[in-house]
């Protein structure tokens, strides 16, 4: 059977190769490309037998228009142009009554291609819409770097082979990077030590020699007290500090001095003697390297969690040494003009509004405004699921005068609000070019099988309502394939000496790091800034978390799973039984104190709302946390609401980001069902 080159969409770092095999215009399997520079022939469960998403008897193939009762997912079929011409005529009826702005996109990282991700910017920039704000994930994180260490390019990953302590921190990244576990084997069958850095003992445990758990949100007061340790013990690198570190005799003099053990172990959990032990051994390591993950930035004080634990590699001088740094991302920003796809030109002057998705509950809100929303179009997320206070975000999208169109796959718990269903292709089914935000190989690839029925990608339907509009703007007449073909014209110096050949082949290709891009600090001052003037809090600090819910004893963790991506993958019934269905983790102590036993039914509650689970007792949380991970879809949750109903709305300190881990709850057993 023919071969066919592919990438896997989906918000994950690792951007892994695929070959497809195809036969009679189906996918028959998907397997990992052995030749993909990072992935190198292995997938994670997820994207394993992927073809059984592709061709799941459940994906949508017409589009539809509801008949029943918003949220019943009760719909009939209809034709693309019918439904073209009403998504137009209530857009342009909108624009004319309440404003363009009454007009809310909603989208994020369904899939990670350029374009198609990005598909519906231009359009809605050129209608006047509300901006999104795309801050659900790590903004908080990307914050906090940026803070510290400005525009300063991601390390290559495949340093860490070259590292004699590798310390994940606040990443499961056996469950959302697994090809950088292959990276730490590797450093490990070299004499490195691993230390994993979390909240409770997730399934990347299993890799660590030792695991250090933390209360929740006290990563940045961990570091501050390591650091406390190391400057108080003279294990500072003085000549890395006094060449490459702002701020270092400020944050002696005014931060560190708050932090000794005494009291770092009060906030962390940890006793003073282990915080002593883990600050000498990470300051004496040759390499020290710390992989960032985003779990840690998802609490009120996120971003300076952050800007903490860079203050590590400063003191030491990690940055400095092979094999040694911190790493939180790549940075292939340069590599590609995305405005050639979202055309911020084409937006009015002044810009509309911003709205930050971690508040679409308020923004569906009737008070919300002026002008309220009135319409809502969402593509390749699903944010009755996914986005927190989910029931604020239902009650908004049970509004009647909310005309809600979601482009999907399936009948998401989102599509079973809309006023409309667009079915939408896979990325087996569309063209489209990847970068990956754990790596530095890009990928372009093509349409490897057809449309399934009627199904359309993101950007032909944005052309479709554009003409339906009567946009003349030459960007909605290109195909995607010329638009691939724009982001790749336009010069890079991180695509020079690209093997074209092989791109256009469908082969992964790495871009060019300058030579100086480990310890070349891109910064104003050129320096890592641990004071940084511009921030409104300079120096590093530990703020408190912003939880609320009073009292209430437990700190719920929303974590992953290897088997799930966020919502994505749960059409597929395997993998939601091998991630374990809908459950909440108690330690037994907790569980015991509840009078509750593993299996149970039960409920965790706060103030925002109520969630059914099956409750698993397991000595690896700790006492004082629940989990739950994965989001699941209530047709497949044991009550009427998922975890996000839990959730509250609450942005991180800096860069609008998510606050997922800083909330409260208590737990009691679940009344049956008829009861």
């Amino acid at each position: 059977m023919p071969l066919a080159r592919s990438a896997c969409p989906y918000d994950c770092p690792d951007c892994c190769g695929l070959l497809v095999e195809v036969e009679g215009g189906r996918a028959v399997s998907v397997r990992g490309d052995p030749e993909h520079p990072y992935s190198r022939g292995t997938l994670c469960p997820k994207m394993n037998d992927y073809q059984r998403s592709v061709h799941s008897p459940l994906r949508l193939t017409t589009p539809l228009e509801r008949v029943g009762p918003k949220g019943a997912g009760q719909f009939r079929p209809i034709s693309w142009e019918a439904a073209v011409a009403r998504v137009a005529g209530r857009f342009r009826e909108i624009a004319a009554r309440d404003g363009a702005e009454a007009i809310l996109p909603y989208s994020y990282a369904g899939t990670m291609g350029l374009v198609q991700r990005n598909a519906g910017h231009a359009f809605f920039h050129r209608l006047g819409a509300s901006r999104l704000d795309r801050t659900i994930c790590a903004a908080g994180k990307e914050a906090g770097w940026k803070a510290v260490l400005g525009s300063t390019l991601g390390l290559d990953l495949d340093e860490a082979v070259k590292s004699d302590l590798v310390v994940l921190w606040g990443i499961n990244a056996v469950a959302t990077n697994l090809h950088f576990i292959q990276r730490v084997k590797q450093a490990r069958a070299r004499g490195a030590k691993v230390w994993l850095v979390d909240t409770y003992e997730t399934h990347t445990a299993g890799v660590a020699d030792e695991v250090v758990l933390v209360r929740p949100g006290s990563d940045g007061a961990l570091a501050l007290g390591m650091l406390h340790v190391i400057d108080r013990d003279g294990l500072t690198d003085r000549a890395f500090v006094a060449e490459h570190v702002q701020g270092y005799e400020e944050l002696r003099r005014d931060v560190l001095p708050r932090f000794a053990p005494a009291r770092t172990a009060e906030l962390t959990g940890l006793s003073p003697a282990r915080i002593e032990d883990l600050a000498r051994r990470y300051a004496r390591a040759r390499a020290p390297f710390i992989r960032l993950g985003n779990g840690l930035s998802r609490y009120g004080n996120g971003s300076m969690n952050v800007r903490c634990i860079l203050g590590l590699p400063a003191l030491t001088g990690a940055f400095a040494r092979e094999g040694g740094g911190c790493f939180a991302g790549t940075s292939s920003g340069d590599a590609f003009d995305l405005s050639v796809v979202t055309r911020p030109d084409l937006a009015p002057s002044p810009a509309p509004r911003l709205v930050n998705m971690n508040r679409l509950g308020e923004a569906l809100s009737p008070s919300f405004g002026p002008p309220a929303v009135k319409a809502l179009y969402v593509y390749h997320s699903n944010p009755a699921a996914v986005a927190p206070d989910q029931n604020a975000v239902l009650a908004g999208l049970s509004r009647e005068d909310l005309f809600t169109v979601v482009h999907e796959r399936f009948l998401t718990d989102t599509a079973r609000f809309a006023d409309l269903v667009l079915p939408a292709t896979t990325s087996l089914e569309h063209p489209d070019l990847y970068r990956a935000y754990g790596h530095y190989a890009v990928q372009r690839v093509r349409a490897v099988i057809p449309p399934l029925g009627q199904a359309k990608p993101n950007w032909e339907v944005f052309q479709l309502l554009a003409r339906a509009m009567g946009f003349e703007d030459e960007v909605f007449r290109k195909s995607a394939d010329e638009l691939v073909d724009a982001l790749l014209a336009a010069p890079s110096p991180m695509r020079e000496g690209l093997d074209r050949a092989a791109l256009e082949e469908g082969r992964a290709v790495t871009l060019r790091l300058p030579a100086d891009a480990k310890g070349r600090f891109r910064t104003p001052s050129g320096k890592m800034e641990l004071l940084n003037p511009r921030e409104p809090r300079p120096l590093l600090d530990h703020l408190p978390t912003h939880e609320d819910g009073g009292s209430l004893p437990l700190r719920l963790q929303t974590g992953v799973n290897p088997y799930t991506l966020n919502s994505t993958f749960m059409d597929r019934e395997e993998l939601r039984r091998k991630a374990g269905g809908m459950r909440l983790q108690l330690s037994p102590r907790d569980a015991a104190a509840r009078g509750l036993a593993d299996g149970d039914p039960v409920v965790a509650w706060n103030e925002r709302g109520e969630v059914r689970f099956t409750l698993h007792v397991t000595p690896r949380v700790p006492d004082g946390v629940a989990v739950a991970e994965g989001v699941f879809w209530v047709a497949h949750a044991p009550g009427e609401r998922t975890v996000n109903a839990l959730t509250s709305q609450r942005l991180s300190d800096r860069g609008g980001g998510s606050t997922f881990y800083d909330t409260r709850v208590d737990v009691r057993r679940a009344a049956p069902p008829s009861a």
